[in-house]
């Protein structure tokens, strides 16, 4: 019997991403790179993610590997 067990430094290290989230984008060659929007669906590795923006809103596919999760407690210096 082969089981293996996560390693909880791993699960430890990424807050998960699932929907009502808040994400930025992390890929420097997007053109969403460093915009902030809310997870609203996930599928297989991808996730749609809505960005507001003043008279517009977008909802874009990302991968997961693209995206972090944004930690809306802490306040900015």
């Amino acid at each position: 019997m082969n089981t293996t067990t996560p390693n909880p430094s791993l699960l430890m290290t990424e807050p998960p991403i699932y929907p009502g989230v808040a994400v930025r984008v992390i890929n420097p060659n997007d053109t969403y790179y460093l915009f902030e929007g809310q997870v609203q669906r996930i599928t297989d590795d991808h996730a749609a993610v809505l960005f507001e923006g003043g008279n517009w809103d977008k909802l874009v596919s990302f991968r997961l590997s693209e995206l972090e999760v944004v930690d809306k407690s802490k306040s900015r210096s």
